[in-house]
């Protein structure tokens, strides 16, 4: 049995052609496949993640495999919606492509934002180190109790801690070990206080921890003032960026326009463009990062 384009008078509006619709079609299925796959994975994650230890290798395959399944079903979804404004498998692929990379850049980029919010919490650990020796508890018991009344991000981190140091007895060893696993120059400063107060004595612990915490919110503010400055100019970037491409989309409803980058000379176009506009953007994300604060103690 023959199927035509005329057997499917909805065709006209996506394009005309069954093979372009089934070809959607399997793709949706494909993607629907990949997720439930992803799944399990998603679960298992998630218990990893409420456990006392922190699992990053499992935590990382899992936000790939979610970031590859939101781009394919983000670039399937543009590709719909663009071939059904454009009548143009042409014109359509650059924003297929685009699509595809942009949504994968935000899901790939969430461990950059974790890191960055895991800087925002060491003032308030410094604050609840004071109040705990305050109350007269010891450097053993105030970090222990970060694990349950610590910020939600470091919460696992001491809990693994505290197993560590039941464990083996030994405090210095396992301190060494949670300032690995923090990795960041402000649990350096803290771990590194801590250490040498029990290794060495000091009645200075207190005002250390209030310096340090000054200074960390100090700096986390000269900090937030330059992202937010830069946070301007990116976006000026990146709509100067996209405003080609929207003027693009809106003459592409033109049939005229379709017809023209249909031609060898129009299709060379937009694959020019597709390579600058996708250096330029790289360029402007390299340019608006600020630099990591480099660990102290290492």
């Amino acid at each position: 049995m023959s199927s035509r384009a005329s057997d499917f008078p909805f065709l006209g509006n996506i394009g005309g052609s069954p093979i372009l619709v089934a070809t959607i079609t399997s793709t949706l299925c494909a993607l629907g496949l990949v997720f439930l796959v992803a799944s399990p994975k998603l679960i298992s994650g998630s218990s990893k993640l409420q456990s006392s230890e922190p699992k990053n290798d499992g935590k990382n395959t899992l936000h790939e495999n979610l970031s590859l399944v939101y781009a394919s079903i983000s670039s399937v979804f543009v590709s719909i919606v663009v071939l059904a404004w454009t009548m143009s498998a042409v014109i359509t692929a650059p924003f297929s492509i685009f699509a595809m990379i942009v949504t994968w850049l935000h899901f790939h980029n969430r461990d950059r934002r974790e890191s960055a919010a895991m800087l925002l919490v060491w003032p308030e650990v410094t604050d609840h180190l004071i109040s705990a020796i305050h109350s007269g508890l010891s450097l053993n018991e105030a970090l222990v109790g970060l694990g349950v009344r610590g910020p939600e991000l470091i919460r696992p981190y001491f809990l693994t801690f505290h197993k560590e140091l039941r464990e083996s007895g030994n405090f210095i060893a396992s301190a060494e070990k949670l300032k690995a696993r923090l990795n960041t120059h402000g649990s350096d400063q803290i771990l590194e206080a801590i250490i040498m107060a029990k290794s060495l004595g000091g009645s200075e612990l207190l005002q250390i921890f209030r310096t340090l915490g000054d200074f960390l919110r100090q700096d986390l503010t000269l900090r937030k003032e330059i992202e937010i400055k830069h946070g301007w100019i990116k976006n000026s970037a990146h709509l100067s960026a996209a405003a080609p491409w929207l003027l693009l989309l809106l003459l592409s409803s033109q049939p005229g326009t379709a017809q023209a980058f249909a031609q060898p000379g129009g299709v060379a176009i937009l694959f020019i463009g597709l390579v600058l506009t996708g250096v330029a953007y790289m360029w402007m994300g390299k340019l608006g990062q600020l630099p990591a604060s480099s660990r102290v103690f290492e």
